[in-house]
């Protein structure tokens, strides 16, 4: 028994570390991907306004972002870094280098260096209903 102990102990210090997601209050999952990026997961029938919903939520509630503070799509809408098979944004709160960053109002996911204030974006949050995802995942 002793033996089993060390040895499941030896394998998970000798094991990779993964990334833990935290989840948004719409329920995305966010993980953080280092250097200021963090990767909003997609979820089916999940828009634009889902994914700026949970990365204004992450910045606001996790990294403590003032509510004036921009969030930058850092990487529009392609593969997850950290989960495979799976669809992500990456956002930062500086924009890439060389990114365009005057793109006007619009809620996109694909074009890198637009952003949204934390309280605008963290707005998405608000209007889905208070019931959905909770008793149903």
């Amino acid at each position: 028994m002793r033996a089993l102990v060390v040895m499941t102990l030896a394998l998970c210090l000798a094991a990779p570390q993964v990334a833990l997601s935290w989840r948004a209050v719409n329920r995305q999952e966010v993980f953080p991907l280092g250097n200021g990026v963090f990767e909003v997961l997609s979820r089916p029938g999940a828009g634009p306004r889902e994914f700026w919903c949970a990365a204004a939520d992450y910045a606001r509630r996790v990294l403590d972002a003032p509510a004036a503070q921009r969030i930058y799509i850092h990487r529009g809408i392609g593969p997850s870094m950290t989960r495979p098979d799976y669809k992500a944004v990456q956002f930062a709160f500086q924009p890439p280098a060389g990114a365009e960053t005057d793109h006007g109002y619009a809620l996109s996911l694909d074009a890198v260096g637009d952003s949204q204030r934390t309280a605008a974006a963290r707005q998405f949050c608000h209007d889905r209903d208070r019931f959905d995802g909770r008793f149903f995942p």
